[in-house]
């Protein structure tokens, strides 16, 4: 029964499509949330665990004993703490409705912020258009929004939280203990290969350099991608994302003046070339012959 319904929905794709659209613009608003207060979270655990380490009094900030995690407390304004009501919420159109601002003090919002919903409700569409409602569409769209989350999380603070790198990893091989995505002997020797390869590029770019050229956040990525999607498509991702990152950085130093000194995030390059092996497996595959995706 659950089998037919399923074959009854794809004949239904663009209906299909334009409720993962809904649903992907929702889940856009959440990963706001996420990119906003994760890495406050992170900060604030970091701080206590080392005062707990080397038994010194943590600083007070006056919120001691105040609920701060994902749900807690209620999304509000940063200026003038207005509580945001459940109509200045809805993805995109809020944001349109008040023009960009608070509806209290007139503050204004962050264009990144409907970005990131339309943003993650398109490409949760493209999933399900490309892959259909089933598991194969289900799952893209779970390791879509880890991406979407990482990328925003590492353009803002140069970090990819193990609290999503590595259950997006244990995920990706759960997965394909079913052979979702590819075989879990690929997913297994995939998070393998992801791992080591930055790592063994890591350092010997350190013994030749003294410098670090990466974090281990990208390991962890790029392993999660390797689980997810087989150690062939790792060349593909290396290389699309070095290539899509020297383009984007040069043309940073270049036109808008960045300091060549300064680091450039390299998960958001890994994440878009992932996700690009995520739905363009077939194309891959012809462009680049040499490797079996």
């Amino acid at each position: 029964m659950l089998s037919s319904d399923f074959l009854l929905l794809e004949n239904y794709r663009p209906f299909i499509g334009a409720v993962a659209f809904l649903l992907g613009a929702i889940v856009g608003s959440f990963i706001n949330v996420v990119t906003h207060r994760l890495p406050k979270i992170m900060e604030k655990n970091w701080l206590s665990q080392c005062s707990e380490l080397l038994s010194i009094p943590q600083q007070s900030n006056g919120d001691e004993g105040q609920v701060f995690n994902l749900a807690f407390p209620a999304s509000h304004c940063p200026k003038c703490l207005h509580e945001i009501r459940w109509w200045e919420n809805i993805p995109v159109f809020s944001y349109l409705a008040l023009k960009g601002k608070c509806s209290n003090c007139q503050q204004p919002i962050s264009l990144r912020y409907p970005i990131v919903e339309f943003a993650t409700a398109c490409l949760s569409a493209i999933v399900i258009w490309h892959f259909g409602f089933n598991v194969i569409g289900m799952s893209g769209l779970l390791l879509t929004w880890a991406l979407i989350s990482l990328t925003c999380i590492d353009i803002d603070t140069q970090l990819l939280p193990d609290d999503i790198t590595l259950p997006l990893l244990w995920l990706g091989l759960l997965v394909n203990l079913f052979t979702i995505h590819t075989s879990i002997n690929n997913a297994v020797i995939g998070a393998m290969i992801g791992y080591l390869s930055l790592w063994s590029i890591y350092w010997l770019f350190k013994l030749a350099t003294g410098k670090e050229g990466m974090g281990y956040g990208d390991f962890k990525l790029l392993a999660a991608l390797g689980a997810w999607l087989g150690w062939q498509a790792l060349p593909v991702i290396i290389l699309l994302s070095s290539v899509v990152g020297s383009v984007i950085g040069i043309s940073m130093i270049l036109f808008k003046g960045r300091d060549s000194q300064i680091p450039i995030p390299f998960g958001p390059y890994l994440a878009i070339a992932g996700w690009i092996a995520l739905i363009a497996r077939d194309q891959l595959m012809n462009i680049f012959p040499f490797i079996h995706l």
